[in-house]
């Protein structure tokens, strides 16, 4: 029998017949008690593992209200479904779980929650299910009605919960083999504490994201299936880089946010790589891998062999079907979900990714022509010119009997290009039928060039490039020179934004103007200034400089005063002589320059069409910590992009400046 059902027995049998004056003051007491009772107010969490922990995240704030108005309306559940997090995940309200919507995930249980205890090895408040969070509530109404306390309850887990007071309530944990007979709550270890409502826990709870959505970006991650050092997702980074741009648009967009002229931009992640890995590549890669070094060659096997499938014809072709497929599936989706979107679109690649990106740009057409039908959508879109059917490449070949295989295997002419020998072979296949198609096949990539690529379903704005080796895989393909007048068929702006110590980034801009030697512009830092550290760098510099100008000069005074000839012709040619040797006593170049030139500067440098005329190349600010060893640094800086303020925010810019909105503010 629950502790609850015994106090109300044991108010049921108190004195039946108290006296006049005492009934009164009872329900006077009652009537001043009860007024202190306020009911909880719910919160909504959902259950997310991290490092192999379940850890419980309180939603935004608005969107805990909406599943609230939800559950509260009176409606069945079972089958409501109520979109969060800006649309990116779906909350089946009768189920308690939560799915993502652009990206595969594991669903996570959802709860609505106003009673909490606090965690074992940590501070965090974990809540108790929705059933025990009620019979708690109502015995805490109960000890508030009656002012009595000191309610024990026991959870189903046989846990022992004990109201104290309003500002005491403690949770404790059974004792492994304690019976029911000799275990008293002070002997089974240390209490631990429980909080009633959110507001009474130490979370943050974060406001909404503006639900008006100006712009589309996608995201295409580099080698591997990891992102940064804490070997994350693309899921997880790009839920970064979310997170800072919606922060710098609240510091840097203030006054075009309280116009109501601009909401947020949405970034998604494209995710290649397990697509890539799930062709059976892997399990032929462990056969042949040694066993030594067995995690270093895993970890090559998983991240640094992405760069050689991405130069071999086969699988060069599956990971940029892969792309560009997922880019027209997700933004099918997206349209699907805001049917009032009407902004741009624009694509960001890390490392690999941004080469990818490029290829694929770089193939595609002027015109985008009856891209919205079912027949010309993501990878049926076939480049120089190939219109031949399966049956008449069989009938070529001489293997038209073999078509009713793969039809009922479902193989058309493009699946069959990216077929194995071991596919075929598992088909029924013969070798020598096996040879003859595969030789064909290939033959005819190498004859079509580096691949056929699909067509996307949307011409993007801008495509920006982090940490990218589009510069050095050019260079390697054998393209010395890139066409001034050269610029992407369907994308007006390119943007490639690297760390000066990021050792997989390439400059863009000389092979666009190759006789010229010219700076990349320095991106400001997001605080309107530039790091300490670089401009105490560059006072010195300057000091320097100062200091043997004015040294140079007291010298050359000193000695002409010495020497000086009394002819006034020999006069004006010293004068002539010094005003022309005045400019090689300046530093050569400013302060700090070999970092990059300000954004603001004017650049007269000419470097093409590919970003509509406009600089290209764009340089961070290392940190102070940076700058004391480049190499010990290297890798981290080609990671930094997910987190860096001042990358979002020239990401913010680009893309707002093709609206006409500007900062608050312009940095310098």
């Amino acid at each position: 029998m629950s502790s609850v059902t015994s106090h109300q027995e044991q108010l049921s049998q108190s004195d039946p017949s108290p006296s006049p004056s005492s009934c009164s003051s009872f329900e006077l007491i009652d009537m001043d008690a009860g007024s202190l009772y306020e009911p909880v107010s719910p919160h909504w969490f959902y259950c997310k593992i991290i490092d192999s922990k379940e850890t419980w995240i309180p939603f935004n704030s608005e969107d805990s209200q909406q599943l609230e108005e939800a559950y509260g309306s009176g409606e069945d559940c079972n089958g409501k479904v109520v979109p969060t997090d800006g649309g990116r995940y779906d909350v089946h309200l009768g189920e308690r779980t939560r799915y993502a919507v652009y990206w595969e995930e594991q669903a996570s249980e959802v709860r609505r929650c106003t009673w909490f205890y606090k965690g074992d090895k940590d501070n965090r408040y974990v809540p108790y299910s929705e059933s025990f969070s009620q019979v708690l509530e109502k015995t805490y109404m109960l000890a508030v009605t009656l002012d009595e306390w000191k309610k024990k309850l026991e959870s189903p887990n046989r846990e022992i919960i004990i109201l104290h007071n309003p500002k005491l309530m403690v949770h404790y944990q059974p004792i492994t083999g304690s019976d029911e007979w000799g275990s008293t709550p002070s002997e089974q270890g240390r209490p631990r504490t429980v909080k009633r409502g959110v507001e009474n826990i130490s979370v943050d709870v974060h406001g909404g994201e503006p639900l008006q959505i100006d712009h589309l970006v996608f995201v295409v991650h580099g080698i591997g299936p990891a992102c940064d050092l804490r070997f994350r997702s693309i899921v997880q980074c790009v839920n970064d880089f979310r997170s800072v741009s919606l922060n710098l648009l609240q510091t840097h967009f203030k006054k075009a946010q309280e116009n109501h002229q601009i909401g947020r931009v949405e970034f998604l992640p494209v995710n290649w790589h397990s697509p890539l890995h799930s062709t059976g590549v892997d399990v032929d890669l462990q056969r042949i891998t040694l066993p030594s070094i067995n995690r270093l060659r895993h970890f090559t096997n998983d991240t640094i062999l992405d760069v050689f499938f991405y130069n071999s014809p086969t699988y060069c072709q599956t990971i940029v079907d892969t792309v560009a497929s997922e880019m027209n599936r997700l933004y099918t989706l997206f349209l699907q979900r805001n049917p009032n979107f009407k902004g741009g679109v624009s694509i960001a690649g890390h490392s690999l990714g941004s080469l990818i990106l490029f290829d694929i740009l770089t193939n595609q057409k002027d015109s985008l022509g009856d891209i919205d039908s079912e027949k010309d959508s993501l990878n049926t879109i076939m480049g120089h010119g190939d219109s031949v059917t399966l049956e008449e490449d069989l009938k070529k070949l001489q293997l038209s009997e073999f078509l009713t295989v793969f039809e009922k295997e479902k193989v058309d002419k493009e699946a069959l290009a990216l077929c194995t020998d071991r596919d075929l072979q598992e088909m029924g296949i013969p070798l020598g039928p096996r040879k003859k198609i595969i030789n064909y096949f290939q033959g005819r990539r190498e004859s079509l060039g580096p691949g056929r690529y699909p067509r996307l379903r949307y011409q993007p704005e801008i495509f920006f490039a982090f940490g990218s080796p589009i510069g050095m895989f050019l260079t390697v393909r054998g393209l010395k020179r890139i066409d001034p007048s050269y610029r992407f068929p369907t994308c007006r702006g390119f943007l490639n934004i690297y760390h000066p110590f990021d050792p997989v980034a390439y400059r863009i801009e000389p092979m666009v103007v190759p006789g010229v030697e010219f700076e990349p512009m320095l991106i400001p830092h997001h605080k309107g200034r530039k790091r300490m550290h670089l401009e105490l760098r560059e006072g010195l510099s300057r000091m320097g400089a100062d200091l043997r100008n004015n040294l140079l000069g007291s010298l050359r005074t000193a000695w002409k005063s010495l020497t000086r000839a009394p002819h006034p012709a020999l006069q004006a040619a010293e004068a002539a002589e010094e005003a022309a040797a005045e400019p090689e006593s300046c530093p050569e170049k400013a302060a700090g320059a070999h970092r990059g030139a300000a954004v603001g500067d004017t650049a007269p440098v000419s470097v093409g069409m590919l970003n509509r005329g406009q600089r290209i190349d764009y340089v961070l600010q290392e940190k102070p910590i940076e700058s004391f060893n480049e190499y010990l640094f290297a890798l981290q800086s080609h990671l930094c992009y997910w987190e860096s303020e001042d990358t979002v925010l020239l990401v913010l810019k680009e893309i707002y400046q093709t609206q006409g909105i500007f900062l608050d503010q312009p940095l310098q």
